[in-house]
C-alpha cells in the first residue's frame, strides 16, 4: 500500500522559508514523477513543482528561482524548500505520486505566509 506523509508546514512571515518533506513508503521515488501540488481558498489545485524519473525538474512560472524541489532515494523522501515566501504562496501543500498506472496523494500540510 503506497502512503505519501506530508510535514513541514506552518505559519511563516513573508520574505521567510519552510521545508515541506515528503514521507513515501510502498513504492520508490526514482519510479515514479514525483511533485508538489498546492490549493488555496476557492482556486484550483495546482502544480508547484516536479521531478521526473530521471532527476530533470520543472516548476510554475510563480515559484521559479524562489523554490526548489529534491528528493533522497536513502530516505525514501520528496522536498520542497521554500524561500523569499510571498502571501499568495498560502495553500495548502500536496505530494503527489504518480507513474503509468496509478496516483497517489498525500493528506496535505497547510503553509500560512502572514504579511
Amino acid at each position: 500500500q503506497v502512503q505519501l506523509v506530508e510535514s513541514g508546514g506552518g505559519l511563516v512571515q513573508a520574505g521567510g522559508s519552510l521545508r515541506l518533506s515528503c514521507a513515501v513508503s510502498g513504492t520508490t521515488l526514482s519510479t515514479n514523477v514525483m511533485g508538489w501540488y498546492r490549493q488555496a481558498p476557492g482556486r484550483l489545485r495546482e502544480l508547484v513543482a516536479r521531478i521526473l524519473s530521471g532527476g530533470s525538474t520543472n516548476y510554475a512560472d510563480s515559484v521559479k528561482g524562489r523554490f526548489t524541489i529534491s528528493r533522497d532515494g536513502a530516505k525514501n523522501t520528496l522536498y520542497l524548500q521554500m524561500n523569499s515566501l510571498k502571501p499568495e504562496d498560502t495553500a495548502v501543500y500536496y505530494c503527489n505520486a504518480r507513474n503509468y498506472l496509478n496516483e497517489y496523494w498525500g493528506q496535505g500540510t497547510q503553509v500560512t505566509v502572514s504579511s
